[in-house]
């Protein structure tokens, strides 16, 4: 799933439980059954689940592009100095020498 597809992903989930909810409580009122409003709710749920975390081919419309091995050797990592790497990149302050 690209950056994109998870942006949407996320839309769609949180309108579909929004309107999951909406549409219980209607149910649940409508009928006066609590229990009712919370099956509904559940299946809303369910729904929205088998909606959004499966990797959907809608959800990967923008890849994105990986440098190739060549590419990424001719620009190596930085090197992080040993003071930095011992201290966990933190400085010190003046009150804690």
């Amino acid at each position: 799933m690209d950056w994109q597809g998870q942006k949407s992903a996320e839309m769609l989930m949180q309108v579909l439980l929004v309107a999951s909810a909406v549409a219980s409580f209607l149910v649940g009122y409508v009928m006066a059954d609590f229990q009712l409003m919370l099956l509904v709710y559940a299946g809303g749920v369910v729904l929205t689940a088998l909606v959004t975390v499966p990797n959907w081919p809608f959800f990967n419309r923008n890849p994105l592009k990986w440098l190739d091995t060549a590419e990424a050797d001719r620009h190596p990592r930085p090197l992080v100095s040993s003071a930095t790497a011992s201290t966990g990149g933190k400085k010190k302050t003046g009150k804690n020498k």
